[in-house]
């Protein structure tokens, strides 16, 4: 079984920033993060042990600094926080900053603010808390439902997949042709280069392993441009979720991962994927070739391709 990583993965540089930011703080005092400094439980785990708090509600921190995600929050949150007497440290990732900039720039243009993201998701809240009004889409019914506005401005989550935006700001175009339609480009190039690794990886794997958080937005989009792509996609967090069943008869694995997912998750992820590709080839050996039901389009392999992905 040939393993093949793609050529962007894992952690982005504002993710690193945001965790040694986050490490450098609590070695000189107690520290409450809001929420989530990334998604990924390995991450959140490390933070964890070197004593740093976790809290989502900042009803119930108990220390005096506290730290804004990787995510960024808005001016009016900031502001609430500072109000309250905390002492707060902003663990944004630049390029969230550029997105935030980018939108108020609309805005202050006189262009109606539209994002192309998941509503409620914590970047696009801190997007759009400070906004009067303002549209979050995510689909072409979305953009259907809006009603006319004589100008539109419109950005992205920084780690929606750029098609997909294109698309809807096309959708935008052909439904309001008499608008004016500003876009400005506000995806990162870490999510771009990571989705166009991804497609590469997908069109000569039969199979992709997508390594990262649950609940990471990027992971998930990589998972969903893999499978658009034709191949079987299993996500998971570490290496003890593989199942070497999902393997069998499967000649060329991808391997991927979000932009927070450490360095040492992918490694052993990796390690793990070579184990069960040996296990598998020497089984195949003692058998003198791979069985009936462990061909890729087997109906074993279609069942847990579809429960995992």
């Amino acid at each position: 079984m040939n393993i093949h990583r793609a050529t962007h993965l894992g952690m982005c540089f504002g993710v690193r920033d945001a965790i040694e930011l986050a490490l450098d703080r609590a070695a000189r005092e107690p520290v409450t993060i809001l929420g989530d400094l990334v998604h990924n439980p390995t991450v959140l785990g490390r933070l964890r042990r070197n004593g740093i708090q976790i809290e989502a509600d900042p009803g119930r921190v108990n220390t005096a600094s506290v730290m804004i995600t990787a995510h960024g929050a808005s001016e009016r949150r900031i502001g609430a926080l500072q109000a309250r007497g905390f002492r707060v440290t902003e663990a944004t990732c630049p390029l969230v900053r550029v997105a935030h900039r980018a939108l108020k720039s609309l805005v202050a243009a006189g262009f109606h603010p539209v994002v192309v993201g998941l509503r409620g998701h914590v970047e696009v809240r801190g997007m759009t808390e400070d906004l009067e009004g303002f549209e979050v889409v995510l689909n072409e019914a979305e953009v259907d439902a809006l009603a006319e506005r004589p100008r539109f401005g419109v950005i992205a989550q920084t780690t929606q997949p750029i098609a997909r935006v294109r698309e809807l700001v096309a959708q935008l175009r052909r439904r309001f042709p008499r608008s004016e339609i500003r876009f400005v480009d506000t995806v990162c190039q870490p999510t771009k280069q990571r989705q166009h690794a991804a497609e590469e990886l997908a069109q000569r794997c039969q199979a992709i392993v997508v390594v990262g958080g649950a609940h990471s937005n990027n992971t998930r989009q990589l998972a969903e441009t893999c499978r658009r792509h034709g191949a079987r996609v299993y996500r998971v967090e570490t290496a003890a979720d593989l199942d070497t069943a999902w393997f069998t008869g499967v000649s060329d694995v991808g391997l991927t991962a979000g932009t927070s997912t450490p360095d040492e998750t992918i490694a052993t992820v990796e390690a793990r994927l070579r184990e069960i590709g040996a296990g598998l080839a020497s089984g195949e050996r003692r058998a003198g070739g791979p069985g009936e039901g462990s061909r890729p389009g087997s109906a074993v392999s279609a069942a847990l391709a579809l429960s995992h992905s």
